[in-house]
This record gives C-alpha cells, structure tokens and sequence, in this order.
C-alpha cells in the first residue's frame, strides 16, 4: 500500500548553538525564524533554453536513467538559482533501490518510499514509483514531482532551514508534527519552482502536470489515512493533506518564486 511517503530523515548531526537559541517555540516568532527568508534571495526561475530533459518512457514503467536524469536537471537549476543569490551550491548524491536499504540515517523499510538522509542523499525507491503507476496509473509526471520534492529538502538543509527545524523541535517535541508538515509542504512548493522549468524543456504535457498534481493528493495524509481504513486525525500528520500538497505545488509552479514558499507563516 502506498503512504504518505516522499520526506526527510531526521539528521543524525546536531544543530548549532546559534540555531538553536534562535528557534523558539510556538507564534508567528518563531516561524519566521524558522523560514529565515534566505528564500526571498532566490530570483524568480527563468527555464535555461539550452538545456533539455530526455523524454520520459515511452512504454508506461519505471527508468532508472529518467529518474537519474530528473535529478540532475534539478540540481543544475538549483546550482544557477544559488549562483544567481551569490551562495554556493553543495550537490547532493543519489542512490536508487528497490523497496529496503541501508543509509547514514538508518535502515529504510519496505514501503516507506523516497526519502532524503542529510547531509546530502537523495534516495529513490523504484518500488514505491512502480506501485504508484500500478495501482494509481500516474507515471512519468509523478516521478519528477518527488524527484523535484526530495531534492528540494536538500535545498532546505543548505540554507538552513532543516537546521532550524531540528533546533524547534528540540526546544518544542509537541510540536514536531506541525513543524513537519511545514517543511514537507515547503518542498512541495520548492518543487514546483523546479517543474515549471522542467516542463517546457520536456515533452511533458498538461495531462502530464495534471497528473502531477494528481500524485500530490494521493500521497496527502488524509489520503493515505483513509486507504488504510483508519481515521484521520490531523494532529498526526506529518505531511499535509492532498488538498495543502497540491496548492503548495501549485503555488510553487505558477509563480516560479522560491521566496513565495514560506509554509511556515503561510501554511
């Protein structure tokens, strides 16, 4: 069965002193001083016309050489936002399994789909992406969009969002799912700042970002919590609901502006 999957390791570094006497629990302080609006730096994404993306499967499966090529068109356009906002673009590295690994942050259950493991992993389960156009019939189009997602973690934890995170969520346990949530939504709207550059150099169509979208509901918390015959109880979400990853994906694809996904005042 497919879940909410699709986020972040917790980072087995610690934060910094300065982090974490920065972070504060609760109110509109500390969300701010958690989004940091190191963001509002980025420009507004323009699609670099000279780059293109391979075309997508032909026959509806799961490539590891798309999934690969997703990923390195995503670092490319986050290397050219970072240069453009005078910082330095660390890469990340990916790894491409199939349902079960081991990685820095732990062994990774069958299941539990793509993750990202700071300081620099992106993990991609084949499994999770097959089962997704099994089961849900969304192939190509759902792939970039986690792709874009896992990717865009990184991107937080280079500019020191995830840091801050952690730091909240040491000084306020009660409120890590919350603050979950809003950095999973972050990456949702971070990646579709990267999809609305990816579409127009593909042969990705409006069905195809439709069928984006698509994959943003059925990987919502309420979603999956009611796939599993269970109730939803919002206080235990980690993710969002489909409705709040959808509208955070397409914030981030209609305006293209990295400063326009602050989930943490926002979300």
């Amino acid at each position: 069965m497919l879940g909410a999957g699709c986020g972040s390791a917790p980072s087995s570094s610690s934060t910094s002193g300065t982090a974490a006497a920065t972070a504060t629990a609760g109110g509109a302080t500390a969300a701010q001083t958690i989004e940091g609006r190191e963001l509002d730096r980025f420009p507004a994404e323009k699609p670099p016309a000279t780059l293109t993306l391979p075309p997508a499967p032909t026959a509806p499966r799961v490539e590891r050489a798309y999934l690969k090529a997703l990923f390195d068109d995503a670092q490319r356009v986050w290397r050219r936002e970072f240069a453009a906002a005078d910082l330095s673009y660390q890469p990340a590295r990916l790894v491409i399994f199939w349902s079960v690994t081991q990685s820095p942050c732990g062994r990774h259950q069958e299941g539990a789909g793509p993750f990202y493991c700071p300081p620099r992993w992106v993990y991609l389960d084949t499994r999770f992406f097959t089962e997704m156009l099994r089961i849900r019939g969304v192939g190509a189009a759902a792939q970039a969009y986690i792709v874009g997602h896992e990717i865009a973690h990184h991107v937080q934890r280079l500019v020191g969002i995830a840091d801050r995170v952690n730091a909240a969520n040491e000084a306020d346990p009660a409120g890590r799912n919350g603050r979950s949530v809003q950095i999973e939504l972050q990456a949702d709207c971070l990646a579709g700042v990267w999809a609305r550059s990816a579409f127009p150099r593909s042969e990705l169509t409006q069905t195809d970002l439709r069928e984006a979208i698509r994959a943003a509901e059925l990987i919502g918390d309420d979603y999956a919590t009611r796939a599993a015959g269970k109730p939803v109880d919002r206080t235990l979400f980690t993710h969002g609901s489909s409705e709040q990853r959808q509208g955070w994906l397409a914030t981030g694809f209609l305006g293209g502006r990295p400063g326009a996904c602050d989930t943490f005042t926002d979300g």
